[in-house]
């Protein structure tokens, strides 16, 4: 069975929206999560995510209200957006990156629209971790975080969510698709169409 990378951070709707989906790999390949910091990403690539940028951050709000719908998973903002996901990124960690945990989570922050900080003891109550500072605050806990992070960057993965098959990269919640397309039948990136795709020149850039 085929094995995926899933990388992620809860400050991603759209990697909200792709947990909701990862069931569909059942049988087909493993999932193995990959909690990485965003801003790690976003960092090392010189870019701004979608919430910092005025106009895209509203259309990336209403666009994954209007997916949630379509896909039929429950879907609240959070009361602020962008927030610090560094603790819940850590406690994934600290509980083995456990899916019933990280699903959790997620619900917590984007199903029911809570603010993990605020309500950090109600959400380590939903999670049974009486010990859930104590346990983040472990230097290897992190250090797992960076390291996840590191890798990632290290891989080419340059936003979350990404599935990271065969050393191929399926960005975003709409990637979902061409992933299963893509272990269904990995042919579908050596057509001469995509082939031509990777020598594709840059005919101009802008000024930085």
């Amino acid at each position: 069975m085929k094995r995926i990378d899933w990388y992620f951070d809860y400050i991603s709707p759209y990697a909200y929206l792709q947990s909701q989906r990862l069931g569909e790999f059942d049988g087909v390949a493993e999932i193995r999560p990959v909690p990485v910091l965003f801003a790690g990403l976003l960092n090392a690539t010189g870019t701004l995510g979608p919430a910092e940028i005025p106009a895209k951050r509203l259309w990336t709000y209403r666009f994954c209200q209007f997916a949630a719908g379509r896909l039929g998973v429950p879907f609240r903002m959070p009361p602020a957006h962008p927030f610090n996901p560094l603790r819940i990124l850590r406690l994934s960690i600290a509980l083995d990156c456990d899916p019933a945990a990280i699903d959790a989570i997620f619900r917590f922050v984007w199903a029911e629209g809570r603010d993990p900080a605020a309500e950090w003891p109600a959400l380590t109550a939903t999670l049974g971790v009486a010990d859930a500072d104590i346990r983040i605050a472990a230097d290897a806990v992190k250090a797992a975080l960076r390291e996840n992070t590191e890798e990632a960057i290290a891989a080419g993965v340059y936003g979350v969510p990404t599935l990271a098959v065969d050393g191929q990269h399926f960005w975003g919640v709409d990637g979902t698709d061409f992933a299963h397309a893509f272990l269904a039948d990995p042919g579908i990136l050596e057509t001469d169409a995509m082939k031509r795709l990777e020598t594709v020149p840059a005919a101009a850039e802008r000024r930085r």
